[in-house]
């Protein structure tokens, strides 16, 4: 099984690209590094105050594989810098 989530993220605070950077970079080593799931940046690379972020996970069982990308999301919202708008979630 596989999920994979689309979530697009408001970044308020952050005044430059270098900042917003800084933020998606925490991001995604917490995620890689707790949850062993792949995670990138898919688009708004050149926006500072916006951004889409691609995660996906695979699994023998699908009760898992969902319960992963919900761990993620919840990681997500745990992060004050940013705000989650947008979260698109698929499995295959």
């Amino acid at each position: 099984m596989i999920v994979y989530a689309e979530v697009e993220c408001m970044l308020y605070e952050g005044q430059s690209l270098k900042q917003k950077r800084s933020v998606i970079k925490r991001v995604m080593a917490k995620l890689r590094n707790d949850l062993n799931v792949a995670v990138t940046e898919l688009d708004y690379h050149d926006l500072w105050q916006r951004t889409k972020l691609g995660i996906v996970t695979l699994s023998n069982q699908k009760m898992h594989a969902e319960q992963v990308i919900q761990e993620a999301l919840r990681i997500m919202d745990a992060f004050p810098e940013l705000e989650r708008t947008i979260t698109d979630v698929e499995q295959f």
